[in-house]
């Protein structure tokens, strides 16, 4: 198991921060597909003493486990989520927070990012269809 540091701002405070961990082995095409993402146990703490969130559903759900895809669909069947759905997740909430009361210049170029990785990924996609490879494990 290993952890991911990557999401957060050095000088944020360690309640604010989420802890994400992969829990599993590369598979085929060398990336992990399990993952879990949970409270930090300072930001545990404080909620609870906030009284922000129910103890017992954080006792029972520690975290939130995400999988993704592990072999071609084709293959293995749809066994987990892709990065286009984790993807379009997010720009779907970047596109709500910039119609809402507190649209900002950041939140306009992670859309723009996040919109170039989607249609990468789709190209990717195209050219695994045009080729007869798409949903195989194979490059």
């Amino acid at each position: 198991m290993r952890e991911i540091t990557s999401h957060i701002v050095e000088g944020d405070v360690p309640q604010n921060q989420l802890k994400i961990e992969v829990l599993d082995q590369p598979g085929p095409g060398g990336a992990y597909h399990v993952y879990n993402i949970s409270l930090s146990p300072d930001a545990l703490a404080r909620n609870e003493a906030a009284m922000a969130i129910d103890e017992a559903v954080v006792e029972a759900h520690p975290g939130q486990s995400i999988i993704f895809q592990c072999g071609g669909i084709a293959e293995k069947g749809l066994n987990g989520v892709t990065n286009e759905a984790l993807l379009a997740i997010v720009r779907d909430r970047l596109e709500c927070f910039q119609a809402g009361p507190f649209p900002s210049q950041e939140n306009a170029t992670a859309l723009a990012g996040i919109n170039n990785a989607l249609r990468a990924l789709q190209q990717r996609t195209l050219k695994r269809i045009a080729r007869g490879v798409e949903g195989k494990t194979v490059a």
